[in-house]
Formats: structure tokens, sequence, C-alpha cells
């Protein structure tokens, strides 16, 4: 159930807190590379932040044959996972957690990264004393830019759209935000430029979690604690 008096904010995590957009770029190319599909990383790189069945439509075509999906997910899963335990957060990431939850905002991992992806992600960041709760891609039945994944950190956490604030890295997560009216903070961190964070109604971008945190009292986060 909502708490209207409790007031939170929402991270998305790759690219965001952690430094793995070009990990998955890189997976993805040379997932598709081994199944004769020759697609630019540039391409690649501004699809990362849809769900994988969204990516696939966006870089092979939504007409095409799905049959080999699944081994196109795996290849990429497996190629993914050679870095988990090197992965690392960005500059200032641990930091704006525990600043975000000094003021008293809940704060929520609202990630679509497959489960087994999550605890990796977590190992990275290591910050669970201050996290409220995560979520995983199976609580989104579609992926972004729909809003499934913010509505379902919105109802584990217990907070409302009107008492949120969404900090993410891609178009992908502006979209999903202004879909709910949540306002969302884009960071370049994760490769996407200002211009188009901003474009796609990003109410901040700031360069890192790191510029952020140093701006947190004047930012939409420090309006809301």
């Amino acid at each position: 159930m909502a708490d209207d008096k409790r007031r939170g904010v929402l991270f998305d995590v790759d690219g965001t807190l952690v430094d793995t957009t070009y990990l998955h770029t890189v997976s993805w190319w040379e997932a598709l590379r081994q199944a004769d599909h020759r697609v630019p990383m540039a391409r690649i790189h501004r699809s990362i932040g849809m769900g994988s069945d969204k990516l696939l439509d966006h870089l092979l075509g939504a007409e095409r044959d799905r049959d080999a999906d699944g081994r196109l997910r795996d290849a990429h899963d497996a190629l993914y996972a050679e870095y988990w335990e090197r992965l690392a957060p960005l500059p200032g990431a641990r930091e704006l957690l525990r600043a975000c939850a000094e003021r008293g905002l809940r704060v929520v991992l609202a990630t679509s990264a497959a489960e087994h992806e999550v605890t990796a992600l977590r190992a990275a960041l290591d910050a669970d004393d201050v996290i409220d709760s995560v979520t995983s891609s199976a609580d989104a039945q579609e992926s972004k830019p729909a809003p499934d994944i913010l509505v379902a950190a919105l109802d584990q956490s217990g907070l409302t759209a009107e008492r949120v604030v969404f900090v993410g890295d891609s178009v992908w997560d502006v979209a999903a935000a202004g879909k709910l009216d949540i306002p969302c903070i884009g960071l370049t961190c994760g490769g996407t430029g200002r211009a188009e964070l901003a474009g796609a109604g990003a109410v901040a971008v700031y360069d890192d979690p790191a510029a952020l945190l140093h701006a947190l009292p004047d930012s939409a986060i420090g309006t809301l604690g």
C-alpha cells in the first residue's frame, strides 16, 4: 500500500549507477555477429535500455523470424556474464544512494535486468544497507520504454508517482518516466548526450552520479526531502 507521507528516488542501474552500457553493447554486437547479423555498435548502443525483445525488434526489424531470439539472448547473457566480477560503480554512485537515504528518501533500484544480473549489479554497488527495494525483469510484463518496471518499483516500495524522481541514463528511461508523469533526471555517463536526454524530457541532466550528488540540494531530488 502506498504511503503518502514517504518520498523516494527510483534509480535505473545499468549505465546509471554501474558502468555497463558499453559491456552490453559489445556483448550484443558479438551475439549478433555470431548469428551473421552485422549491426554497427553505434546502433546497438543507442538501443541499450530497451528490453531485449524491443532491442531486437529495433535492430533486426519487427517482422523478422523470432525463432532465433532465444539463442541471441542466451549468447548475449553468456558474453556479458564474463564481466560480472569486474563490474564497477560509476563515480559517486554509492555515495549518491547513501545521501538520498540520509535525506529520509526511500532508495529504489528500478532495473529491468534479469534476476541473475541484478545480483551482480548489487554486489558492484555494495550499498544494500540503504536500498529499500529492487525490481528485475520478472516484475514487468513489458520492457522500457513502457513504464511497467516503474509501476512495479512504486508498488514494491509503497511510493506514489507524485512523490518520486527517477534517475536514468537513456531516452528510454525518460520516456518510461514521462508516461507516469514522474520527473526524470538524466545522466550522460551511459553515453547518451545532454541535448538528447533534455530533448526527450529530462528535467535536468548531469554528467554522472558524482555530479548529481554535488548538485543534490538544488536538484529535483533536493526538493523531495
